[in-house]
């Protein structure tokens, strides 16, 4: 009995028309592969995933609208079993941990070889996770630099309120979302954005899923 996934349904999210094209003529080369759908936003992506519920959401980092980590965030909290692998041109650190943080189960980058991009479609559709060694091997580095680091990171500072929000938004939350679970005005959580930003000493709030993800981070009361 062969391990290899029977017919794995698709949903291809890029920006790029040519690209979604290309993407899906290759796909469909494959019997084991059938694209379902194709959507080119976030908020495409998100309609798409609810009316098809495809097996697994192949999308690129940069989108118009939000970015893919935002989709994948959303996507796998209303679809939990919903595979999502980014094929992407960016191998910056934090994308590939912001994917992380929001459930992707693969992560590879466009100029990888098209054999192994079936290989990562294929161990996702069995259940595996598949990163790319090109995108671990930056993260492997930055774990290297944080480990050997002997430099304080501001964590210290920050209040017990402004922990509570640091996950939320690793995740990538908008500052409504993060007042709604947090019972803050949004006036209010912007300014504990900013605080924390400037504890951290980070400039984006991006950075934070950086932070996050690597920085043994202790409770404190206010």
């Amino acid at each position: 009995m062969s391990d290899q996934p029977k017919h794995l349904r698709i949903l291809v999210v890029d920006d790029h028309a040519v690209v979604r094209e290309g993407l899906t003529a290759f796909l469909d080369r494959h019997e084991q592969f059938e694209v379902v759908a194709e959507a080119g936003t976030c908020a495409e992506a998100i309609s798409q995933a609810r009316k098809f519920v495809p097996d697994l959401v192949l999308m690129d980092v940069r989108l118009p609208d939000a970015t893919g980590i935002e989709a994948c965030r959303l996507i796998r909290g209303e679809f939990p079993e919903m595979a999502v692998v980014f094929l992407t041109s960016s191998p910056d650190e934090m994308d590939v941990l912001g994917a992380v943080l929001a459930g992707a189960r693969g992560y590879a980058l466009k100029q990888t070889r098209s054999l192994e991009l079936v290989r990562t479609l294929e161990a996702v559709g069995r259940g595996e996770s598949l990163f790319d060694p090109a995108v671990t091997g930056v993260v492997l580095e930055r774990i290297r630099r944080i480990a050997n680091s002997t430099e304080t990171d501001g964590s210290s500072d920050l209040t017990a309120r402004e922990r509570e929000m640091l996950p939320l938004l690793a995740e990538g939350m908008s500052n409504k979302e993060i007042a709604s679970i947090v019972y803050l005005s949004d006036k209010t959580v912007k300014n504990r954005v900013s605080s924390i930003l400037a504890k951290l000493g980070l400039v984006r709030r991006t950075q934070i899923v950086d932070f996050v993800a690597h920085r043994d981070v202790r409770h404190r009361d206010d």
